[in-house]
């Protein structure tokens, strides 16, 4: 079929060129924030990450971090100490009424909780070749819509009977 197959080792990892060149490109920022900001690599590590995740990549025509995120961030170019960061934390102040009391949650064995549904939010009917499966989208208590669930109408009739009433 004309395939080749190229192994990769740790000892020779330039058959991914994208690999190696990514290491090279935090290699040179590293050395440059070292020699230019004096101090070790290790301590410019996150400043290195921040950089080269926020530049525009050619091969996938944005920044990793929108690619990501599905949005740029937004810098103020006038500010450059709100680039480093370690200074975008702010010192946080105890407060009482910060205090959360956590309810107890019961864990079933398989490490799943118990919870309710609380309304149907659609119905649709599975056609297979000799019988139609009808299902709920179910609506669970303490959860948001996007965690509703498709649920076969039978089980959830055997199971929660008052959904239907």
């Amino acid at each position: 079929m004309g395939t080749k197959l190229k192994f990769s080792t740790a000892y020779h990892p330039q058959t991914d060129g994208q690999t190696e060149r990514t290491i090279q490109t935090l290699e040179d920022m590293l050395r440059a924030s070292a020699i230019e900001l004096k101090g070790s690599w290790d301590t410019h590590l996150s400043l290195a990450e921040f950089a080269y995740n926020n530049n525009y990549h050619a091969s996938i025509q944005m920044a990793p971090y929108e690619a990501l995120y599905g949005r740029k961030l937004l810098v103020d170019p006038l500010k450059p100490r709100s680039l480093h960061p370690d200074l975008w934390l702010k010192k946080y102040h105890p407060n009482p009424s910060h205090v959360i009391e956590l309810e107890e949650v019961k864990l079933r064995y398989n490490l799943t909780y118990p919870t309710e549904p609380e309304r149907i939010l659609d119905i649709k009917d599975k056609q297979l070749r000799n019988k139609t499966i009808r299902f709920i989208k179910v609506f669970w208590k303490d959860m948001s819509p996007d965690d509703a669930t498709w649920e076969t109408e039978e089980q959830m009739r055997y199971e929660y009977p008052y959904l239907f009433s």
